[in-house]
């Protein structure tokens, strides 16, 4: 299997189901650092990022919106300093998709293939 990261986002219809709590925790262990947290009933994947100024967490999120507009599906960023926290679900079904997963994935890669300043 074609490993999370250079796989693409398939479109998600709303009548798609979410993932089982038992299957998101088993894509989980192919995103280390990533969490499973529910917010009024809605699981999503969320992990805090770690940088040096204001700045570089800006630039990290610019990133991501970049790789979120290239696939088509968005995530929640807040940024302060020093910190951009990433939340990925999917809207359309108020859960977890392994679309969430493969941008979580991307997410983390994109901090290998281009470092913020």
């Amino acid at each position: 299997m074609d490993s999370l990261q250079n796989q693409k986002c398939e479109p998600c219809r709303s009548d798609s189901s979410p993932l089982s709590i038992d299957e998101a925790r088993q894509l989980l262990v192919d995103i280390p650092g990533w969490k499973i947290e529910s917010y009024d009933g809605v699981y999503r994947l969320i992990k805090k990022f770690n940088f040096d100024s204001f700045r570089s967490a800006f630039q990290f999120a610019a990133k991501i919106s970049d790789i979120a507009e290239q696939e088509d599906h968005h995530p929640l960023i807040t940024v302060e300093w020093g910190i951009a926290t990433v939340h990925w679900w999917t809207h359309s079904i108020s859960g977890l998709h392994q679309n969430d997963f493969i941008m979580a994935a991307k997410t983390d890669r994109s901090l290998t293939d281009s470092p913020v300043d």
